[in-house]
This record gives structure tokens, sequence and C-alpha cells, in this order.
């Protein structure tokens, strides 16, 4: 039944850039709620720690898609190295305003340099991108395996962050999020023989990934998604909290990221039918209803139920937006237009997060998981209008039938 997946790492170096891509990634699942555990902790406010995590997470929607693409220009290793470094020296001053009970505003500033944190899972599918770029039942097979890792990285990581930061001292989650991002940044960028090759410039102007109408649907679909995962975040720790269990959150959490691991990997196994487009539509609707169960939480034992029927839906709809934006950009843009989606995730989280901090702190946090169903809602209506320009380039994508997909040079022949 797994043999798909033993087929795609039969490319050499394939299992060691997966494996470090796997560590680089742990700090996505950590960082923030890391943030949102200590400050909470230490400055006994949700709405402060929760703006504090907005303002990494909007630091990142901006420096995000920058980066990514000097990584399709300069190549990852070049890149990503430095990037790094920029958002370890932010979390080092992050804790150490913390730790001498700095202003609340010096929080905001050190915030800033940490949403500069490379994205490490655009860069690890454009290895397979680039692997299998002739294959799209093995390419397909990869992405699904790596929207398991990422999974794996969101089971783990609120373990870790908030069970280091609760049991040991506030810090330690972030801190320690700070050393698998330095370790995994490193190890990643070892291995260069997988390294996708910088392309030349082929004379063509294509402008920046986001012109395309195909990816701002994904990205505006993705920032309502952001803050349905942001807002579950932060609600999530305040009702264990009510419930006299913080520690569980990251239990809770962890439960909502093993619904979507199983997804992932049966999702990876099957053969993709019908459209990227109508995969996609059907997964944000799924999505939006499976959050209408979190309006009638109880207690933490419903909130865990609840949220792994919810992670049911994620990584497919995963899957099938990564697939979208091979077919909505030119090759050498891949890295950027995947970490487009990735920063219109990282503002909903960014704004999930902040609201539901607010609505905790003003009205209870069981009040709080209005906040992941109107997001929910908000998605399904978005994508639904664009499922249009999901469909097949308009005159206003920067693609152009050299560079685009196969399944969309056909789409683009048929509408000629």
């Amino acid at each position: 039944m797994l043999s798909p997946y033993r087929r795609i790492f039969e490319a050499p170096g394939s299992l060691a850039f997966s494996a470090a891509g796997f560590v680089s990634r742990m700090p996505l699942s950590m960082t923030g709620i890391g943030i949102v555990t200590m400050l909470s902790q230490m400055r006994d406010s949700y709405g402060l720690a929760g703006a504090v995590t907005a303002v990494m997470m909007i630091s990142g929607a901006v420096c995000g898609p920058q980066i990514s693409r000097l990584v399709d220009r300069f190549g990852q290793r070049r890149v990503a190295l430095p990037a790094t470094a920029v958002t370890l020296s932010g979390g080092a001053a992050l804790l150490i305003c913390a730790r001498l009970e700095a202003p609340d505003w010096t929080l905001f500033v050190a915030a800033i340099p940490v949403g500069c944190m490379p994205t490490f899972g655009s860069m690890v599918r454009a290895r397979w991108s680039h692997i299998y770029r002739g294959d799209p039942e093995r390419l397909h097979t990869a992405y699904s395996f790596e929207s398991v890792v990422d999974e794996m990285c969101f089971i783990l990581g609120p373990i870790l962050a908030v069970g280091l930061s609760t049991a040991v001292f506030p810090e330690a989650g972030v801190l320690v999020s700070g050393t698998f991002l330095a370790v995994g940044a490193v190890l990643f960028c070892a291995q260069t023989r997988t390294e996708p090759p910088v392309r030349a410039p082929d004379g063509t102007k294509h402008g920046s990934a986001i012109r395309s109408a195909g990816v701002r649907v994904l990205v505006l679909t993705y920032i309502a998604t952001g803050a349905i995962f942001g807002s579950i975040d932060v609600v999530t720790v305040a009702f264990a909290e009510d419930e006299g269990h913080k520690a569980l959150a990251s239990v809770a959490l962890s439960v909502y990221a093993l619904g979507s691991c199983v997804a992932g990997i049966a999702f990876g196994i099957m053969k993709p039918r019908g459209t990227g487009a109508a995969r996609f539509l059907t997964g944000v609707l799924v999505m939006s209803a499976s959050m209408v169960p979190l309006l009638f939480v109880t207690n933490l034992w419903f909130v865990g139920a609840a949220l792994f029927l919810a992670g049911l839906s994620v990584a497919p709809t995963m899957v099938t937006t990564m697939s979208l934006v091979g077919d909505f950009v030119p090759a050498r843009q891949l890295t950027e237009g995947m970490s487009w989606t990735i920063t219109g995730l990282a503002v909903g989280v960014a704004a999930g997060s902040s609201i539901g901090g607010v609505v905790v702190d003003a009205h209870g946090s069981a009040a709080g998981y209005s906040v992941p169903v109107v997001a929910a809602a908000a998605g399904a209506l978005i994508a639904l209008a664009g499922s249009p320009w999901l469909r097949r380039p308009t005159p206003g994508d920067a693609i152009g039938p050299d560079t685009a997909s196969p399944q969309v040079r056909a789409d683009m022949s048929q509408s000629g």
C-alpha cells in the first residue's frame, strides 16, 4: 500500500533533503505557539501574545515572497543561510526582551526579524518538482508526503513548544524552535546535489508570481485558512487553561494535525481524480463545514474530537493547492509562487491569532471558537467566487505556453 512513497525516494539524495527539510520546518509549528505560551505566562495577556505573534507573521508575509524570489534567482543555499541568521538574531532579541521585562514595544520590534524565516517547505517542494517534473504521479505522491511531513511538524511542534514552556521555563519553546531552525537550515543547504539549478534569464519579463489571477485566488483563500489555524491555536490554549489543563492544549492541537496527517497519507496513495480546481474547491468547502462543531464545545475531549475531524480536510487541500501553483507560474518562479500561498497563510494566522486573543480576553475562550468558524465561511466564499480563475490561466497570469505545466498548456491550446 505504501509502495508509491517508497518509489519517490529512489531518486539519489531525496531522503536526505526531505529529512533535513523536516527539521528546518519544525519552527513553523513551534515559534508562534511558543511565543503565545511564553508571553501569556510572563505578561499575563493573550491579547499581547497574539499581537506579537501577528507582527511576526505579517513580517513573514512581507519578507517571505521576496526571500523566495531571491532563492529562485540566486539559489537556495546562497539565500536561505543569511535569512536564517537574521531570523535567529530576532528570536534571541525577543527572548532577551521577555526575560528582562523590557517594555511591550520592544517585543514587537524583535518579532519583525523573526518573520524573515525562509520557507523551507517551498524549497523542499521545489526540489521534488525539479526531480519529478516529467512524472506527475510521483510528484503528486511527493507533495502528499511533504504535506504529511508538515502535519508531523504540527503534531510534534506544539507538544514540544507548549510542554517545554510550561514544564521547564517560559522561553524554552522558542529557544528549542530556534535550535531546530539553525540545525535544519545547515543540514538542508548542505544537500547541494539536489538543489534545483538557477535558471538563466530567457529575456521574458515574468514579473511577480502574484500577477497570476489563479495564484491570487489561492492566496486570498489561504488568508482565511490561516485565520482558522491561528485562532484555533490561541483559543485552544486559552480554553485548556480555563479547563485547568493548559499543558493539554498541545495534545488537542496535535490531534488536529493528526487528522490531517492521516488524510494526507491516504491522499498520496490515491490517483487524483477530476480537475485540480474541483478538488481544491471541494476541500475548502469540507474544511468550512468541519468547523461548525467547534461552536458547541463543552470540554477538551469534545475539542479534540472536533479538531481531529476538521483536520481530515487540511492535507488534501494543501496538496492540491501546491499542484495548482505549478499550473499558474513558470518553473523559474515556482519557489516564489508557493511562497505566496504560505504568505497568505501567514497573514491569516496573524489575523486569526490576534482576533482570537482579543475575543478570548473580551468574551471567554469558548466564544473564541466563533473566530475559526467565521474564517472558514469566508474562505469558502472566496474559493467559490474565484473558482473561474482556477480552471485555466487568464490574460493577467504571469505564465506563457513555453513555461506552463502540461495540463495548462493543453487548456490554453483548447481555448485558443
